[in-house]
């Protein structure tokens, strides 16, 4: 892909943070220089005064832009994400906190590795999120997305929940848990593994289910199908009303007697990563992997 296919570049950027916006003050000129037009997520436009951007909302960046570019961590590149996936556009991430697995270049090579991208020179990834749905009695009470995972947890209490899991329509166990993480290869290595969950490579085509604190030591995390329709019932007999989130940032109260449905969503996003992106360096800096003393 040359440069000509990226003529509108959308920009999303982590708020609160004075070096995200240096950081895209920095990308608008070099935008501009190339000939490109930037255009700026309003949220973030709200803090930049005489920008003199053109502005959208996330949703609509997905219609009028042919690259995303968004600058921050990967809680920022989640969200987008949730916002994004539907449209097929390619999002790129510039890292502005510690190195993510997900923005992965960083500030001081923005211009080469971003220039590269520009240029055609890039591999893609092609990320599936998975879609919640809650029924009350049959009737949906709440639907959201993940790209990393969706939790069932206390909420507030510090009671566990007791619930029933099916895969497939074939019920699996009833358990009694402090909850569950289900997430996707993206998420296998942010809360699942952290749970004690297996770092899943990116391209899998499947889902991990990582018990949390389980009442039988026998529990442990199984790896599904990424194509499997799982099924969580609220024990009617619970105390507690649990919370489901996804990706730590979209909240869903539950109740007892609740099913809640968790599948692939059909669109998946387009994740661009420059040519000398490496996914287990990634691990190695971020999870403090040994590396050999010898070259």
């Amino acid at each position: 892909m040359a440069m000509d296919n990226f003529r509108n570049i959308g920009l999303i950027g982590r708020l609160g943070s004075t070096k995200v916006i240096d950081t895209l003050k920095h990308l608008i000129r070099f935008l501009d220089e190339q000939g490109l037009t930037p255009i700026l997520d309003e949220k973030i436009a709200g803090v930049m005064p005489g920008h003199s951007q053109q502005t959208s909302t996330q949703r609509l960046m997905g219609e009028i832009c042919d690259l995303v570019i968004v600058v921050g961590g990967d809680g920022s590149l989640l969200g987008a994400a949730r916002n994004l996936a539907q449209s097929n556009v390619p999002v790129l991430g510039v890292n502005r906190g510690n190195l993510g697995f997900l923005t992965d270049i960083s500030p001081a090579e923005i211009e080469a590795k971003v220039g590269e991208v520009l240029k055609g020179q890039y591999t893609v990834d092609r990320r599936f999120l998975i879609d919640v749905v809650v029924k009350r009695n049959g009737e949906p009470i709440g639907e959201s997305t993940g790209l990393n995972d969706c939790v069932l947890h206390p909420g507030k209490s510090a009671r566990m929940i007791q619930f029933e899991l099916y895969i497939e329509g074939q019920f699996v166990y009833t358990q009694r848990s402090d909850g569950l993480i289900v997430a996707t290869p993206t998420g296998s290595t942010a809360y699942a593994l952290s749970g004690g969950g297996p770092i899943m490579h990116p391209r899998l085509d499947a889902l991990v289910l990582v018990p949390m604190f389980p009442h039988t030591l026998s529990s442990r995390p199984i790896v599904v199908d990424g194509n499997s329709e799982l099924k969580l019932v609220i024990s009617k007999g619970n105390e507690t009303y649990p919370t489901i989130s996804c990706d730590g940032q979209k909240h869903i109260n539950c109740a007892p007697g609740d099913t809640i449905t968790i599948h692939k969503k059909p669109h998946k996003l387009k994740l661009l990563h420059p040519l000398s992106h490496n996914f287990y360096q990634t691990c190695r800096e971020k999870l403090g992997w040994a590396t050999s003393l010898i070259d």
